[in-house]
């Protein structure tokens, strides 16, 4: 019979990272430098960048380039006149948009809870930071490698590359050269980039050794792919030995690995993770949150959605079902159940 610490080595042998999901989101405002600073205090592995495009062409982190719901630019008389409706991607969206700021005058925005109805202390910090630049992402984990003495990754998305490579604001090449000139050049560098798109990532494939992560969510299929694909034919097997020939990894949804019910309660696991693991691929499943809202049914403690439920036994169990990382809101929470399920 194995023991218990050869049992977690097993569990563990391909190094499960950590990654702070727009950095210690839980806990401060998304994609600010206080999110992606407490994300590297509480020990995570790597802090996770979604970038996207000034109208001035500087890559800046946002979960959306619609910022109606993380800053304050609805407040912001100057600005009225910039509200616009756009179609990005499969939806139709009313607000303001990055592309039509410049730098300058998106700095001039500060940045605020985007779930203030399930996060309600972290109003607390709204007004008090800017929009950062990638390049002050890449400033701030430097230093903070200076201070700590560990490395630590920075794994940058790439949202929406379709719609910005059609308003002539490309992701790609501006990416590959920033991360480049900050030193960050092959795959031993503690760098993926991911998209949700497959044609940037082929692309990116030929500009950069780095490492990169086919995300795949488990309702639309890649909005490049949408008149050639559904959302299920990205976890195939065939599809999977596809992506492995230009990425070195999957970013699923957590319900592709398992998924729940009509009532949110947990069903089987799926084979996804062992048919990544057989093309070669890493699998790092998104999103862990504590809050009952996102945890399935018999993980939820009590009947407030806003409340903590059980997120140590979920991330316990995905680490049991084997995958190789996880985006994290919480990553204090994150580190500690990995450490303790792999023996650290």
């Amino acid at each position: 019979m194995m023991t218990e610490p050869a049992i977690a080595a097993q569990l563990c042998e391909r190094d499960v990272v950590v990654i702070a999901h727009r950095g210690a989101s839980g806990e401060r405002p998304e994609h600010t430098l206080a999110s992606y600073d407490l994300a590297i205090d509480q020990g995570a592995d790597f802090v996770e960048p979604d970038l996207v495009m000034t109208k001035d062409g500087v890559l800046v982190a946002r979960h959306e380039n619609d910022i109606s719901e993380t800053t304050d630019v609805a407040d912001r008389s100057e600005f009225a006149d910039r509200k616009a409706t756009k179609q990005i991607d499969y939806h139709e969206i009313t607000g303001w948009f990055t592309e039509d700021f410049t730098l300058a005058e998106l700095r001039t925005l500060r940045a605020k809870e985007r779930l203030p109805q399930l996060r309600g202390a972290n109003t607390a910090y709204d007004g008090l930071y800017q929009v950062p630049t990638l390049d002050e992402i890449i400033a701030l984990v430097r230093a903070r490698e200076a201070d700590t003495g560990r490395r630590i990754g920075i794994y940058p998305e790439i949202k929406h590359p379709t719609y910005f490579a059609g308003l002539g604001l490309a992701m790609e090449q501006r990416l590959v050269d920033t991360l480049h000139a900050a030193g960050y050049k092959d795959a031993h560098e503690l760098v993926f980039i991911q998209s949700f798109e497959t044609g940037n990532l082929r692309a990116l494939d030929k500009m950069t050794e780095l490492r990169l992560i086919q995300l795949i969510h488990p309702l639309v299929p890649p909005y490049d792919m949408r008149d050639s694909i559904t959302q299920f034919d990205m976890v195939r097997p065939e599809r999977l030995t596809d992506i492995a020939s230009y990425a070195d990894g999957i970013g699923p949804g957590t319900d592709l690995i398992l998924p729940r019910d009509s009532e949110e309660r947990s069903l089987e696991p799926t084979a996804l993770i062992a048919d990544a693991h057989a093309a070669g691929l890493k699998v790092h499943p998104w999103t862990f949150r504590r809050e009952n809202y996102f945890l399935p049914a018999e993980m939820r403690k009590g009947a407030d959605p806003r409340d903590a439920g059980d997120l140590a036994a979920q991330i316990a169990l995905f680490i049991k079902l084997g995958v190789d990382g996880v985006f994290s809101d919480n990553p204090r929470e994150a580190v500690q159940v990995r450490d303790r399920v792999c023996g650290k």
